[in-house]
C-alpha cells in the first residue's frame, strides 16, 4: 500500500501534469465532442457512474462512441458503435475528458481502470488494496488489455470469460502495481500509453 507521502507525491504529479495538458486538450476535446454528437445523434459528452477510491462511486467523463446506451455488452458495442466511435475507442481519445476527473480528484493519470458496480466494490481480503488508490486513465492492466474488446468478442460467453480470466488477472496486475509503485513508473506508463507499449 502506498504511504501517505507517496499518495501526496502522486497527487501533486497528477495535478501538475493535468494543468500542463489542459490548455492543449481543450480544443481537441470540444471538436471531438461535437463530432461525437453528430455521429451518434446524442450528447457527445457522456457521463457514467464508476467505482472509485475506497469503493465510492463517482461520475466518469467520456466522449460518446455508441448510439444509444453505453450500458451494453461487448457484442452490442460492436453493433452500436459508429465508425467515428470505433476510432475514438481504438485511439482511447474517448477518455480525454477524464483529465477533468483527475483535476477534481476522482482519478489519477495512472492506476487501475475504474469499473462499473459489481467488480472493484466487491473485492475482498488483500485484493481490496486496489481501492486504496484513485483509479487511473491508464496503467499496467490497461496496457496489457489494450485490445480487450477484440479479445472478448471472440469468446462464446464474453462476460464469463471476463469474470473468470480477465478480471482476476487485472486484479493481480494492479496489486503488483501498487506494491511496487514509483513516480518514475507512472511516467513510463503514460509514455507507453501515448507512444506504444514497446517503449
Amino acid at each position: 500500500m502506498l504511504t501517505r507521502r507517496q499518495l501526496v507525491l502522486k497527487r501533486i504529479f497528477d495535478l501538475s501534469f493535468s494543468i500542463l495538458i489542459l490548455p492543449f486538450a481543450i480544443i481537441p476535446l470540444i471538436l471531438l465532442t461535437v463530432l461525437a454528437t453528430l455521429s451518434t445523434g446524442s450528447n457527445g459528452f457522456f457521463v457514467q457512474q464508476r467505482i472509485g477510491q475506497h469503493g465510492k462511486p463517482f461520475a466518469l467523463y467520456k466522449i460518446r462512441s455508441l448510439k444509444g446506451s453505453h450500458h451494453v455488452d461487448v457484442l452490442e458495442i460492436k453493433q452500436s458503435e459508429t465508425k467515428f466511435g470505433s476510432w475514438l475507442r481504438r485511439t482511447k481519445l474517448d477518455e480525454l475528458p477524464q483529465v477533468f476527473n483527475v483535476l477534481l480528484g476522482d482519478m489519477s493519470w495512472v492506476g487501475p481502470r475504474p469499473d462499473i458496480s459489481g467488480y472493484a466494490d466487491k473485492l475482498e481480503g488483500d485484493d481490496k488494496i486496489i481501492l486504496s488508490i484513485k483509479p487511473g486513465i491508464t496503467g499496467p492492466a490497461t496496457l496489457t488489455y489494450r485490445n480487450e474488446d477484440n479479445l472478448l468478442v471472440q469468446q462464446s460467453n464474453p462476460k464469463e470469460y471476463n469474470d473468470i480470466v480477465i478480471w482476476p488477472d487485472k486484479v493481480a496486475i494492479n496489486k503488483a502495481y501498487i506494491q511496487n509503485w514509483s513516480l518514475v513508473g507512472d511516467v513510463k506508463y503514460i509514455i507507453r500509453s501515448v507512444f506504444g507499449s514497446s517503449w
